[in-house]
């Protein structure tokens, strides 16, 4: 009774908000989820799927009195949800998500109907923070609703579990040297912004905003900078930062705002500028966490946890949920190729976007994996769509650079475990 409580509302905002898409209707642009190749189930029968997921959507971090708004003369959409806090929406939407995920596993027998997993074959892991235990939560509820199922929190609710904190653990003169060389390498802070910048400014209406009158215009004219300290998040300043405020708030009003031009504070945008501005603040993430030194040391324990995770035996399902940051930096880490997400207007870690491992034993007997990035598409955001295999959510299967893939799509796992080791052992040697 207290779970039913806990998601009754939203259980009833699916209800008013989402009708039931007919049969064979496409519900979104892109590639939503691939039949396997024929015989494929004759020839692997699936061990186990770890899944690392971002938090489905959540109100602005910043509160009011922010920067937010000083840099626009526009009210943002007035959020239910505490400052960071996942919204009534992205608590439907990942209930759905996780019946998706039920109806899927179940229809290829790898759980039973309706069915309490046997203890210890499945475990929910989610950090210490209200967004991260209640995508969790809600994911358990729609994929086990007969079920009881706990969600671990090693911390104190409101605090960074050390598995989940994407800081800076080692920290030398020769990681720092090796750290800058490769943002610049990417790029620098600021490289490929200029565009965006405008468009952002543009959206925001900032030269009639209250910070004009103290000459903040453009974000271009404050340049941007990294800062590493031990046991601390890598650091920003400047204008990218800012950015990335304003970026992450427009992104998560146009999930949120029924009114599309409302969303863009009046503009009327296509679907390519809004994916631009959000991709500020996808390139604020991928400067602090995705250069290859960066991602390993920050990724570090949620490496080891994951890896530990495929080699649990008797392990099942194992769903762990961070952020944007945990799976940033461990597919940086880990040496993922560019990707970027059909369907999405976040094209890197879409919001309630979940990496799917996935354990097969084959019939010769040996073990193989693969890599997906599952996500709902930016239409099923908006429109709080029943996901089912007539609508199912969006799914792009993930490489890894030099790895070679059978004629299945899949590595061997022997491959991915080591992968993962080097990843692990690079941060050693900082």
């Amino acid at each position: 009774m207290k779970r039913l409580s806990v998601f009754a509302a939203a259980v009833l905002l699916l209800a008013s908000c989402s009708p039931r898409l007919a049969p064979g209707s496409v519900a979104s642009e892109g590639t939503a989820f691939q039949p396997r190749p024929a015989g494929f189930a004759d020839r692997y029968a699936r061990e186990e799927m770890v899944i690392l997921s971002r938090h489905n959507i959540r109100s602005p971090i910043s509160g009011p009195g922010s920067v937010l708004s000083r840099i626009t003369p526009h009210e943002w959409f007035a959020w239910s949800s505490a400052p960071g806090e996942l919204s009534l929406r992205g608590g439907a939407l990942e209930m759905e998500m996780g019946q998706f995920f039920r109806e899927w596993l179940v229809g290829e027998g790898f759980f039973a109907k309706d069915g309490v997993p046997e203890a210890g074959s499945v475990r929910f892991y989610a950090n210490s923070i209200q967004r991260t235990r209640a995508t969790a939560r809600a994911f358990a509820a729609g994929m086990f609703p007969m079920a009881d199922i706990d969600v671990e929190q090693h911390t104190p609710l409101g605090t960074m579990d050390p598995v989940f904190n994407p800081q800076i653990t080692r920290l030398s003169d020769r990681f720092i040297t090796k750290a800058y060389a490769e943002i610049f390498a990417m790029g620098g802070p600021d490289g490929p912004l200029k565009a965006k910048y405008a468009l952002l400014e543009k959206v925001l209406d900032i030269k009639s905003s209250p910070a004009a009158a103290h000459d903040t215009t453009t974000f271009g004219a404050f340049p941007s900078a990294v800062r590493f300290e031990l046991n601390k998040e890598p650091a920003m300043t400047g204008g990218l930062k800012m950015a990335c405020s304003a970026s992450d708030a427009l992104t998560l009003q146009y999930y949120e705002e029924p009114d599309v031009l409302k969303a863009g504070f009046g503009h009327k945008l296509t679907r390519e500028e809004w994916a631009g501005l959000s991709s500020v603040k996808d390139w604020y993430q991928e400067v602090l966490f995705a250069a290859p030194s960066v991602a390993a040391n920050v990724a570090h324990p949620m490496l080891q946890e994951l890896l530990a995770e495929l080699r649990t035996p008797g392990r099942k399902f194992a769903f762990l949920c961070g952020h944007d940051s945990n799976i940033g930096s461990v597919l940086a880490a880990l040496g993922a190729e560019p990707y970027d997400a059909p369907g999405a207007i976040e094209t890197k870690t879409p919001i309630g976007g979940k990496i799917l491992f996935e354990k097969f034993r084959g019939r010769d007997g040996k073990l193989y994996a693969d890599i997906w990035l599952v996500y709902a598409s930016a239409d099923q955001l908006r429109e709080v769509s029943v996901l089912s295999p007539d609508n199912p959510p969006m799914a792009l299967q993930l490489r890894l650079e030099g790895l070679s893939a059978n004629a299945d799509g899949l590595y061997p796992f022997a491959d991915l475990e080591r992968r993962f080791s080097h990843a692990i052992d690079l941060y050693e040697t900082f």
